[in-house]
């Protein structure tokens, strides 16, 4: 017998990566789908020959649903996953784990008092061409790390989210609460701790609500652009930009400087991973294309969610994981508002 998936909420992320995915796994026989608009549920169960659950408690009460994909809205994410965990399910939550410490905490002591596996959905972790620059730096084969910088933006969610307009709930103060900071901010700030195998500890930034513009007409609740400057527990120094108004052209890249060179994450469209060394010597790496709104290929998430729970593994991004890129996420938003450093 295969593993049984239910799937909260059927969204984008739901239609064209947490579906496809969890149909493409050999392991996976069933997919069960949960949304308040009972509509777009039943359209992803036709079209992923699944079935639909009428209530969310249909589903964690269904003794053969063993895994649950939180993909509702950031606010649900602590009432679902913990429920989902308390009732005996392995949880793969969306990012960001949740909008507040006190609620990310609620689902990491449920993790801890079920048993069961929680793996959250920050995804960059996955790629080859970032276990690669990894690698790298641990073997510190350019030496020790100094500074950094890192980026992410497109041209926003509005182009992303299921009703293609700028209604959406990205841009809404108490649904995202965090804007491009929660939205693709957590992501970079997952990699770097990841990368560097170190925690950010002191945070500075600028924020705005830009270019974006809501349903009626008038600027965004939220940030669209938010630009920091960042501090690691080990005294390495960078900055990180974040925005919806990349017009044009998405930008996901990372540049890595070291004792003996530099090391270029995503800066170019022919090699995705690029060594400088210090006497000028260049290495390149052709790995993989990163995901981006447009090319949607598979993130390897589901993969590792499913081989996680069948082998017995630790996941490879854990509730605490997520909750410390959180605290910082939340120490730059804090940062901004009050224009002082902020300490993790």
């Amino acid at each position: 017998m295969g593993i049984k998936v239910g799937i909260i909420g059927c969204g984008t992320i739901t239609k064209v990566r947490h579906a496809p995915e969890y149909k493409a796994n050999p392991y996976v026989d069933e997919i069960i789908f949960f949304d308040r608009n009972l509509e777009r549920a039943t359209a992803l169960a036709n079209e992923f020959g699944g079935r639909v659950a009428q209530t969310v408690e249909e589903l964690l009460t269904d003794p053969t649903v063993e895994v649950i994909s939180d993909c509702s809205s950031n606010e649900f994410h602590h009432v679902f996953s913990t429920k989902a965990l308390l009732s005996g399910k392995h949880v793969l939550c969306e990012k960001p784990i949740s909008l507040t410490v006190e609620h990310a905490n609620e689902i990491v002591e449920a993790q801890m008092k079920s048993g069961k596996k929680l793996m959250v959905d920050h995804n960059q972790r996955f790629t080859r061409t970032h276990q690669k620059a990894k690698e790298i730096i641990k073997n510190e084969e350019l030496g020790k790390v100094l500074t950094f910088r890192t980026t992410f933006g497109h041209s926003g969610p509005e182009q992303w989210s299921v009703n293609k307009s700028n209604s959406t709930w990205f841009f809404k103060k108490e649904r995202s609460s965090l804007g491009v900071a929660g939205d693709l901010g957590v992501h970079k700030v997952d990699l770097l701790h990841y990368l560097l195998d170190d925690e950010i500890e002191k945070v500075s930034a600028f924020q705005g609500a830009l270019d974006k513009i809501n349903e009626h007409g008038e600027p965004i609740e939220v940030c669209d652009n938010i630009v920091c400057s960042l501090k690691t527990k080990k005294g390495r120094l960078g900055t990180a930009s974040f925005s919806w108004t990349y017009y044009g052209e998405e930008d996901n890249s990372t540049i890595i400087y070291c004792e003996e060179g530099i090391l270029k994450i995503y800066h170019s469209n022919q090699y995705q991973l690029e060594v400088i060394q210090k006497n000028g010597e260049r290495v390149y790496y052709k790995l993989e294309s990163i995901q981006t709104n447009d090319n949607q290929t598979n993130s390897g998430v589901i993969d590792a969610f499913i081989d996680c729970i069948r082998l017995e593994q630790e996941p490879i991004v854990t509730g605490n994981d997520a909750l410390s890129s959180l605290k910082v996420i939340l120490g730059i938003m804090e940062a901004a508002e009050k224009g002082s450093v902020i300490t993790i």
